[in-house]
């Protein structure tokens, strides 16, 4: 048994709270996501692409938290229920981008309201917390820091 008094790593540690507020927080969404019918990786398909003119598999791959075969096998579903349309690239044919259909923008009209209003009732929980400066923080911490050369460690 563990003494009484003592922190485990993890209450403090920040990856630790990141991911569980994350997770917390999203599994509300995803509640919504599931009376509409509408998987997650399918909502985070569709969300990405709002207001996008077409993303490449791996750029939606990478914004969706998924791999990139299984992006594939996502993209395969949803270009069949007319969701979603493969099309070339126009500066590089070897690179294929996804567009949203009708469909997908008419399922994705209504869930995008949803998700700004949970993010409003979420931050609303918080009102000491400035929206924009969080989302800087978050944005800042999604960019990979520069690779440091052994020889600059050393000076």
């Amino acid at each position: 048994m563990e003494p009484v008094g003592t922190d485990r790593f993890v209450d403090d540690y920040l990856l630790y709270l990141l991911a569980r507020g994350s997770h917390a927080i999203s599994s509300e969404f995803h509640a919504k996501l599931r009376k509409e019918g509408v998987s997650v990786p399918v909502w985070r398909v569709l969300a990405t692409l709002s207001g996008s003119p077409g993303e490449t598999v791996t750029g939606l791959a990478e914004a969706c938290l998924l791999q990139q075969p299984t992006m594939t096998k996502l993209l395969d579903r949803m270009v069949r229920d007319g969701i979603v349309k493969r099309m070339p690239d126009a500066r590089d044919r070897r690179v294929v981008r996804i567009q949203m259909l009708p469909r997908g923008e008419q399922m994705v009209k209504s869930l995008l309201v949803a998700a700004k209003a949970h993010e409003a009732e979420v931050m609303a929980r918080f009102p000491m917390i400035d929206r924009l400066q969080l989302k800087q923080l978050l944005r800042a911490m999604m960019v990979k820091p520069p690779k440091v050369r052994r020889s600059a460690m050393a000076a």
